[in-house]
């Protein structure tokens, strides 16, 4: 099952609610090899450093669901997690070389993802706080920490780690409570199972669980879907995300992919709406298509769009980096013989390696302002204009983008006609076609690199 572009009656545009999840901005198929491999002291020179993201990247999975397209290879031969966590500590000090010392260098946020972090086990999950505090110079106990896991790595031992080391949360990828469902997207695990492990996240006391879910899997219906959703909320996490399934090229539902199936937009857009009306009858706020946050959890800084921000560091590989001139990272793959030979090459590289950025794709002032309005109209909060005009000379939304504005406010998707004066937000509806509003605000240049992108 793929989407496809087809036009709105009346309108211009896409009819699929669903053509691209806008996670970032460039996407990756945008990156290319530098050629130059710019040093990274010289990329950071003149960036601001009092309120660095940090992001560590461990490509390890102990199974690979059949919707995912991340950078992770299933399993580890005996020695590669350390081997691992030796060249990312090689990285870390490279680039904390090359932050300098002559401001201070503060992070405000960490995150570690993958793949799935919690492969490690507890002394490598110690060994990578170790990383993060005492070679990049991140307090972890002070600022906002999320860990992915999986219920099958979420053990008392190492979120016992976790927690002591300033964990405060936990994103847990459930996807489905239903076992027929979850072995349809090529996920094996038991609902006894989750279970289990959620009472294991609660128990070792993490401040925010998150639970993702996912809808439009093969034979899931409004009322599987339902159950899904209260079973989660039997739990009372602070945040579920709900993400809609994706079929992706060299994935292992990708490979079972057919034409075009319109009707199966119209169910996950069904199930979407479902799901969405439920939780905010539950005591959820919806904070983007896919985030909704219980409105008495405490807060955790940026949201889901916080991958966006200048000013990131990366580490790893599968990890992106973000100057406001250029964002780079190393090679991307989805097949498994790939990401192995991009792993294999990351663990034996030299600390000197690390110094250079060597894929990537620099930022125009136009891309600039696009990432701009992506990051901010596609949560439910919206843009302020007063705030674009302050970082972008005056300008406002309408002045760089007024067409793209106008044909959303023609299709119901945003208040008002997109040149209102304080705020741009989108409608509900606007929110349950965000897949298709960001793709649709990428640039010429951005889509041209991406179609040229060999896959791999």
């Amino acid at each position: 099952m793929t989407t496809a572009t087809r036009p709105v009656p009346g309108t211009s545009g896409p009819a699929s609610p669903y053509q691209s999840y806008v996670y970032a901005y460039p996407h990756k198929t945008a990156y290319r090899k530098l050629p130059d491999r710019p040093r990274l002291d010289a990329l950071w020179a003149a960036e601001p450093k009092d309120a660095l993201s940090l992001y560590l990247h461990i490509p390890f999975c102990e199974v690979r669901c059949g919707f995912c397209n991340l950078f992770t290879r299933i399993g580890a031969p005996d020695g590669l997690t350390g081997a691992y966590l030796d060249a990312l500590e090689r990285q870390a000090s490279a680039v904390r070389e090359a932050l300098g010392e002559r401001e201070p260098v503060r992070f405000a946020t960490a995150a570690f993802g993958g793949g799935t972090p919690t492969f490690l086990t507890a002394a490598e999950l110690e060994r990578l706080c170790d990383i993060a505090e005492h070679r990049m110079g991140a307090d972890l106990r002070a600022v906002p920490l999320s860990v992915e896991a999986s219920p099958a790595t979420a053990t008392a031992d190492r979120l016992g780690v976790l927690a002591a080391r300033g964990t405060t949360r936990l994103s847990l990828g459930v996807q489905s409570f239903d076992d027929t469902e979850a072995r349809a997207a090529v996920r094996p695990q038991r609902r006894a199972d989750v279970e289990a492990a959620l009472a294991r996240v609660r128990d070792a006391g993490i401040p925010v669980l998150n639970i993702d879910l996912i809808y439009g899997i093969d034979g899931q219906t409004e009322r599987s879907w339902l159950r899904s959703l209260d079973a989660a909320l039997a739990w009372h996490p602070e945040e579920l995300y709900l993400y809609p399934l994706y079929i992706r090229p060299l994935t292992g539902l990708g490979r079972r992919a057919g034409g075009t199936d319109p009707a199966w937009d119209a169910q996950r857009l069904r199930l979407y709406r479902l799901g969405r009306d439920h939780l905010l009858a539950h005591g959820y706020e919806q904070q983007s298509m896919r985030m909704f946050r219980r409105t008495d959890a405490p807060p955790q800084g940026a949201d889901d769009y916080a991958c966006q921000t200048d000013g990131m560091i990366g580490l790893g590989c599968g990890a992106r980096s973000y100057t406001a001139a250029l964002h780079y990272s190393f090679d991307y793959a989805v097949g498994m013989h790939e990401i192995r030979g991009i792993i294999d090459d990351y663990v034996s590289r030299p600390a000197a390696d690390f110094a250079h950025a060597e894929y990537g794709r620099r930022i125009d002032a136009d891309e600039a302002r696009r990432r701009h309005l992506l990051q901010s109209l596609l949560q439910a909060e919206g843009l302020r204009t007063d705030d674009y005009r302050a970082r972008f000379d005056g300008r406002t939304p309408a002045d760089d983008f007024g067409a793209e504005l106008s044909r959303f406010a023609a299709r119901g998707w945003l208040a008002g006609d997109g040149t209102d004066s304080t705020l741009l937000r989108l409608t509900p509806e606007g929110l349950a076609h965000s897949d298709a509003i960001g793709p649709e605000l990428f640039s010429p240049a951005v889509r041209a690199a991406m179609a040229a992108y060999e896959r791999k």
